[in-house]
C-alpha cells in the first residue's frame, strides 16, 4: 500500500467513523477500488491504527466531558458520572458478546464483499431517514435504552451499517435528546476500540516491520485530522436534523455498490 492509498483510506476512516455512512463499508469499497493486495496481517494493523486515530479524535473533541467523567469516577461515589459510565458498560455488552462468539463469522463478511455493503448501506439510509423525522424530546439515556443502543452498535459491526448512524438513529427514535444521543454514541465506542486493540495485540496476529512506519504514521494523521473535523461537524448535523442528506448519500452509494457487484461478476 503506497502513501497516496494510506492518505485516502485514512481520510475515509476519519470521515466515515463519525459521519453516518459506515466506516467499515467505505473502507471495504475503498480497498476494492484501490486494489488493496496487502497481506491480512498488514491490513489488520493498518485498520487498527486508523481506529485508534479516530478514538483519539473522539477523546479530543469530548475532552471536557471525558475529564468530568474521570473526575467523577475517582470520587468513588454514586454520582452522575458513575451512572453514565455504567450505561456505557451496559451498551458495550451486545458488541462484546458478538465479538467474542461470532468473530469468525464476522470476518467472513469482510474482504471486498461489495454486494453486502451495498444492501447494508440501504438499511443505514432508512434508519437515517426515520431518525430525521423523529420528534424532538429532552429524554436522557436510561439503562434499558443503553442496552438497546448497544444492540444497534453490535449490528453495526456488519460492513455497510453505520455505527454512528445506527446508534444515533436508535437513540433519537427512543426519544433521547439529540445532543445527548450524539454524545453517548461517540463516547460509547471508545472503550470498545481500545479493548479491540488490546485483544488483537495480545493475540499475536499483528506483524510489523520498520518499513511500515511511514505509511502507518501518515494514515494515522489523516484519520485523526479528518476525524476531528467530522466529529465536530456531525454533532451540529444531528442537532439541526440534517441526517436526510446522508440518507440520500447512503441510498445512492448503496445502489451503485449493488449494481457494481453484479456487473463485476
Amino acid at each position: 500500500m503506497d502513501i497516496i492509498d494510506t492518505i485516502i483510506l485514512g481520510i475515509i476512516q476519519g470521515l466515515t467513523e463519525f459521519l453516518p455512512v459506515s466506516s467499515s463499508g467505505h473502507l471495504e469499497l475503498g480497498k476494492a477500488i484501490l486494489g488493496d493486495n496487502s497481506i491480512p496481517e498488514e491490513s489488520l494493523l493498518f485498520t487498527i491504527i486508523l481506529h485508534f486515530a479516530t478514538a483519539l479524535s473522539t477523546i479530543v473533541v469530548f475532552r471536557k466531558e471525558v475529564m468530568e467523567i474521570l473526575k467523577g469516577l475517582f470520587q468513588f461515589r454514586w454520582n452522575d458520572e458513575t451512572r453514565f459510565s455504567l450505561k456505557i458498560i451496559v451498551s458495550m455488552i451486545p458488541a462484546v458478546f458478538v465479538g467474542l462468539f461470532f468473530e469468525e463469522q464476522l470476518e467472513q463478511l469482510f474482504g471486498e464483499n461489495i454486494q453486502l455493503v451495498g444492501f447494508m448501506l440501504l438499511i443505514t439510509a432508512l434508519l437515517l431517514f426515520l431518525a430525521d423525522r423523529a420528534k424532538d424530546t429532552s429524554k436522557n439515556v436510561t439503562y434499558n435504552n443503553a442496552f438497546i443502543i448497544g444492540v444497534s452498535q453490535a449490528i453495526a459491526m456488519l460492513p455497510g451499517i453505520s455505527r454512528s448512524g445506527s446508534t444515533i438513529s436508535t437513540s433519537v427514535l427512543l426519544g433521547i435528546d439529540k445532543n445527548r444521543a450524539a454524545r453517548f454514541s461517540f463516547l460509547m465506542v471508545v472503550p470498545l476500540i481500545f479493548g479491540s486493540i488490546a485483544k488483537e495485540a495480545i493475540s499475536g496476529k499483528i506483524s510489523y516491520d520498520s518499513q511500515q512506519f511511514t505509511p502507518l504514521a501518515i494514515g494515522f494523521v489523516a484519520a485523526f485530522i479528518s476525524g476531528l473535523l467530522a466529529c465536530t461537524w456531525m454533532i451540529k448535523l444531528v442537532r439541526n436534523s440534517k441526517l436526510t442528506y446522508f440518507a440520500v448519500y447512503c441510498l445512492i452509494v448503496g445502489a451503485v455498490a449493488i449494481v457494481y457487484s453484479f456487473l463485476s461478476n
